[in-house]
């Protein structure tokens, strides 16, 4: 490095006047400077060998060696270049420090891009995923839908077969049958309830009016007050008879909307899977008629699958209406033998005028009447 600066300091160029000789030289100190730059450069050589390596490693930026000196006189152009890959300082320091903090941000930036692209990558398919199951299940309702529509429409104008269990099917119009008569019987007891308990506010009226007349009647006071006690033992009565119809109603109620209806519910359903039975019946019988080349192979085979599917579910709903049948039918007796037997007491004994033989009737079937009032909401319930 001094070399190359004391060659270039050497070869400085010299003036030539016209005439060719050499001209009166001003004063030049360049190779004083020279002399001065290659003694401190000198001594920085040998306080910055031990870190020179390491610096240079460190250092990830620009690259320093480009950076030139200049040292030349006013009489010249001479310049020196000197390279200050020896040179440290904050500058140096600072530049390594600013490189390693690009390296690390640039690692973090590109880390936190790829890990929002997979997110973003994640969501699209999982996505994608949902769009494709709702796509194949409405081609699976639609094509079942078709198959039996189909069925129904071949049944209807008696082209297709359908399957028939002679038995059950009587059991299930039996049952539809009894549920309309007790729907009519549950009719007529509200519409009996609604009477009697009309009556029954009549006659306490008339009662409290019977009352009113014999304090401000003296003439009549014994027959308007004996009167007044025949309503008020009426509507006590009546009460008592109301509460037995009001259980009467309200087990038939129970029996015919819940417990009636839970077994329809469930034979529509096998209606529904019977009906999707022969679908696939017929689909399976007419690919079994046609060719027998691989492609119909396959298709019968899948056909033959979703046959057997059908054919386990028609059976299981099979099951569950013949067994739900059988325990209605038992249900049933019991429950009407117990509020038959309670509403022919109670109408007996109100009738008669029993009220002692009414109030054991309703301590029989454990009714407990509601207090007068009852059905009025509280003052709290109010405000």
């Amino acid at each position: 490095m001094t070399d190359s600066i004391m060659s270039k300091a050497a070869t400085m160029e010299i003036p030539i006047n016209s005439n060719g000789d050499t001209g009166t030289l001003p004063e030049d100190d360049s190779l004083e400077q020279a002399a001065n730059l290659q003694w401190s450069l000198d001594e920085q050589v040998g306080s910055s060998r031990g870190t020179r390596d390491l610096q240079q490693v460190m250092v990830s930026g620009p690259n320093l060696n480009e950076t030139s000196i200049v040292s030349g006189g006013y009489g010249g152009t001479a310049e020196g270049i000197i390279s200050t890959s020896s040179i440290k300082g904050p500058g140096v320091r600072y530049n390594a420090e600013f490189n390693k903090r690009i390296s690390v941000e640039g690692i973090g930036s590109n880390m936190h891009h790829s890990s929002s692209s997979s997110s973003s990558m994640t969501a699209e398919e999982a996505s994608r995923g949902v769009a494709v199951e709702k796509i194949e299940t409405v081609k699976k309702w639609g094509l079942n839908t078709y198959k039996c529509t189909k069925q129904m429409i071949s049944e209807r104008f008696g082209r297709g077969s359908r399957t028939v269990d002679l038995e059950l099917e009587a059991q299930i119009e039996v049952l539809r049958d009894t549920k309309k008569k007790y729907e009519n019987v549950l009719r007529l007891a509200r519409a009996l309830t609604n009477h009697f308990y009309n009556m029954v506010q009549t006659q306490h009226a008339l009662g409290d009016t019977f009352a009113d007349l014999s304090q401000k009647s003296p003439e009549l006071r014994d027959e308007f007050g004996y009167n007044a006690e025949t309503q008020k033992l009426l509507c006590k009565n009546g009460e008592t008879l109301l509460g037995a119809v009001n259980f009467f109603v309200s087990s038939i109620n129970t029996l015919v909307n819940k417990t009636m209806e839970d077994s329809l519910m469930t034979i529509k359903m096998y209606e529904g899977a019977r009906l999707e039975f022969d679908a696939y019946r017929s689909d399976l019988e007419e690919l079994s008629l046609g060719p027998k080349d691989a492609v119909a192979m396959a298709r019968i085979d899948a056909a033959q699958q979703q046959y057997q599917v059908q054919k386990d579910k028609y059976e299981r709903l099979r099951s569950d209406v013949i067994i739900k049948l059988k325990f209605l039918e038992e249900n049933k007796v019991k429950v009407m033998h117990k509020q038959l037997l309670l509403f022919h007491n109670a109408i007996s004994a109100y009738f008669a005028g029993n009220q002692q033989q009414l109030e054991q009737t309703l301590k029989q079937f454990n009714i407990k009447l509601r207090p007068p009032g009852a059905d009025k909401p509280s003052w709290l319930e109010e405000q």
